[in-house]
């Protein structure tokens, strides 16, 4: 039995599919009551219901958590990103810890490492994460470590850079709809990175390090090397609608002054603007991470392309 949390998800349902195609045993496990025949229903709050879920299970995968913000949070978002992120982890690898799992892949973000500049960086790269979501998923990847180490667990923490597919509701599917409305700027080329990956290769990487014990105790960035600069994802997108290249840019002074506009606004009216330095900085600076340790120690390879993947994010046929 398999045992998935954040089951109603994005990556959650990608996997339940794959799962269902192999035709293994499933426990889907949410907040919220789902229409499947082993459908649990319980918070990562809730001890009982985690204990109780995880009975008669051999891997858990976990999916589940509060999806990453941006940098300004209330008092209150940041807590949830503790209560969540972090100590539901903890509740639910204990769970599977004490029921006798045998394997517990956790979902983590390569936001549980420090901002990289324009640097490619791996695992080791050193210092804080810059965000409360981040903090949280590093203590909970420790969290992991130690209920492995504890229970003598298969634990593996799977570092995801921004991934994205059909049905994802992220910063990538959101551009693409601006794209397709004409509405996002064309973007001047900076030379930046930034890293993604699609939902299936990162399915592939969960499947992979679950059966292999040379994942075990491991943390692995899961990436693709191909990390385009925000024009050149730009000029992709616009090729996967099968609109004309843009053959003019909006200049990056001009960027900048519409950002600092942006923050100054939100500085009076105490509310977040579509537009502003935070955001910028997602299009115009790097976010590089480097897969080589999952590729060197497990043989994973990121199969889909940047141009196959913006297809079937958009539904179209690829």
């Amino acid at each position: 039995m398999i045992l998935v949390s954040g089951a109603s998800g994005f990556i959650g349902r990608h996997l339940i599919e794959r799962l269902a195609v192999e035709g293994a045993s499933v426990r889907c496990l949410s907040r919220h009551p789902a229409p499947a025949p082993a459908a649990v229903a319980a918070d990562l709050g809730d001890r009982p219901a985690l204990a109780a879920a995880c009975r008669g299970v051999e891997v858990v995968f976990h999916c589940a958590g509060h999806a990453h913000a941006f940098g300004s949070l209330t008092a209150d978002e940041a807590a949830m990103h503790w209560r969540i992120n972090c100590a539901g982890t903890r509740n639910l690898v204990e769970a599977a810890g004490d029921a006798g799992v045998r394997c517990f892949v956790f979902l983590s973000s390569v936001k549980a490492l420090a901002e990289p500049g324009e640097c490619c960086v791996d695992e080791d790269f050193p210092g804080p994460p810059a965000t409360a979501y981040g903090q949280a998923k590093l203590a909970a990847e420790q969290v992991v470590l130690e209920a492995g180490r504890r229970y003598r667990m298969h634990v593996v923490n799977l570092r995801l850079a921004m991934v994205y597919g059909f049905g994802g509701r992220g910063n990538l599917e959101r551009m693409s709809r601006l794209v397709e409305r004409g509405w996002f700027p064309p973007l001047p080329e900076t030379g930046n990175h930034r890293s993604l990956v699609h939902v299936d290769d990162v399915v592939a990487a969960m499947r992979l390090v679950a059966d292999d014990r040379r994942a075990s105790g491991r943390t692995y960035i899961v990436a693709a090397y191909e990390a385009p600069s925000g024009r050149a994802l730009f000029n992709a997108l616009r090729s996967a609608l099968g609109m004309r290249r843009c053959s003019w840019e909006v200049s990056e002074l001009l960027l900048r002054l519409a950002a600092r506009a942006g923050d100054g606004l939100a500085a009076v009216t105490k509310r977040r603007m579509p537009f502003d330095t935070e955001v910028l900085d997602r299009l115009l600076g790097s976010a590089w991470y480097s897969p080589a340790r999952i590729e060197r120690e497990l043989g994973w390879r990121t199969r889909v392309s940047l141009a196959d993947g913006l297809a079937e994010m958009l539904g179209r046929a690829i």
